[in-house]
């Protein structure tokens, strides 16, 4: 079977770019998470999506822009607002789980993260831009939000590179309500407890 090249004919139906854009960002994601960002090329991403690997640079313009396009992602964090305070690390720390194991992209992000600059800044600007006003919602001091949000993703991204990246056995064969057990108290410290005095 050979590779798809997108029809120019004026009376095609307006298919093809959504699916096309679809394969290739569920290819590329795919390849990420394998290879890693230096070894992932745009010829194998194209052949993973049966396409012609002119199309993936037609859409995305080189690597990076691909990486930053496979990589946009939306937390779909919970609102607390809703949420008794003494729940909030719980309720954040169930939700992270269901996303790594939902979603892959997460787990490409991470394995990307900690073998290339570029993976850790896309890692840091996702969770700086929507785990922050998040938690500066809820913390004691809203200026202390950045900090915070810090402090939270060093829980939850360590458990997720131990069970998801690395597979360490005892992170990986821990259930979810055991995972909760031991990260909530920490995240909710994290979350809502009063800043320590430094000095």
């Amino acid at each position: 079977m050979g590779m798809e090249r997108e029809p120019a004919g004026a009376d095609e139906k307006p298919r093809r770019s959504d699916v096309t854009r679809a394969a290739i960002l569920e290819a590329a994601r795919d390849r990420f998470a394998v290879d890693g960002y230096d070894r992932a090329t745009i010829r194998a991403v194209a052949r993973d999506a049966r396409i012609d690997p002119s199309m993936v640079m037609r859409y995305y313009g080189s690597k990076e822009g691909l990486f930053a396009a496979a990589s946009a992602i939306d937390l779909g964090l919970p609102s607390l607002a809703d949420t008794p305070r003494e729940e909030a690390g719980a309720r954040l720390v169930r939700h992270f789980l269901h996303r790594w194991e939902d979603d892959g992209t997460l787990n490409a992000l991470v394995r990307v993260g900690v073998t290339h600059p570029a993976g850790a800044d896309r890692i840091y600007t996702v969770f700086r831009e929507q785990l922050t006003p998040l938690v500066a919602a809820v913390c004691p001091d809203p200026a202390e939000a950045p900090t915070r949000a810090a402090l939270v993703v060093s829980q939850v991204l360590g458990m997720a590179l131990n069970r998801y990246v690395l597979k360490l056995p005892p992170a990986v064969e821990m259930g979810h309500d055991e995972i909760v057990a031991w990260l909530a108290p920490t995240v909710q410290r994290y979350l809502t407890a009063a800043g320590p005095r430094v000095g």
